[in-house]
């Protein structure tokens, strides 16, 4: 009697389990459709003129997409208002090696030459996603500084015949932007960076969608937290006497 009672008992939970992931399925996929939903209209919308992609206003982050006439894929733009300086968010921006810290799925990278210290080309490698091969590209960085110092462009450009290729890694075509940077009062910055991507080779659509919507807000995010480190080590510095 005991262990038919028991047996019960286990089909019942198992019947109420399996309802439970039927239930759950379809809202998993329906939520997966949505996106996918608004990759598609937001592609069907887009011209030459910004759409706003995401607006975070936690973090003071905008995202930003456009068709640009000539060009095979989407331009993007990102702002964020920052806890920083000028000074720190360039020193981020001019340390090759600390890229995998906090740019988008970097891999590798490092300076392939000094040219001075507001010129530099660099060497990067992107992890692409699954299935695909991995990308790598040359940049190359040059920083202009405004005459009081406050405010900053940096112009960054590939350059993709500057070393020879290196198979299975696919050259990636350009990775173009400009990273403006204002002084903000009480130890802000603005950064707004406008740019656009080309992952040479093929790629299907979903994937180039995936990055671009992903991709701009991420590397912002990234920006902030080593923006928030440097700030962290100044007080600590200051609270020691150091």
């Amino acid at each position: 009697m005991f262990a038919k009672t028991k047996k019960m008992k286990s089909c019942v939970l198992m019947t109420v389990f399996s309802a439970a992931l039927m239930c759950a399925t379809p809202l998993a996929l329906a939520a997966q459709g949505d996106d996918n939903d608004d990759l598609e209209q937001l592609q069907t919308r887009l011209t030459n003129e910004w759409v706003m992609v995401r607006n975070d206003k936690i973090r003071n982050i905008q995202t930003f997409m456009r068709q640009e006439d000539g060009k095979q894929y989407r331009s993007f733009k990102v702002k964020a208002s920052l806890d920083g300086t000028v000074d720190a968010a360039i020193d981020v921006f001019m340390n090759a090696q600390e890229f995998r810290k906090w740019y988008w799925e970097v891999i590798e990278s490092r300076i392939l030459k000094q040219v001075s210290a507001v010129e530099h080309y660099m060497y990067m490698v992107h992890r692409a996603p699954a299935g695909l091969p991995d990308r790598d590209v040359i940049l190359h960085v040059v920083v202009e500084r405004s005459a009081d110092g406050g405010n900053a462009t940096l112009r960054v450009n590939a350059v993709p015949d500057y070393i020879a290729s290196k198979p299975p890694l696919v050259r990636m075509a350009a990775e173009d932007m400009t990273v403006r940077l204002n002084s903000l009062p009480g130890k802000r910055v603005q950064v707004a960076v406008e740019g656009y991507i080309d992952p040479g080779g093929k790629i299907p659509t979903w994937a180039i969608n995936f990055i671009q919507r992903q991709a701009p807000y991420k590397v912002m995010v990234g920006l902030a937290r080593m923006l928030n480190n440097d700030v962290e080590e100044v007080s600590v510095s200051k609270a020691s006497g150091q």
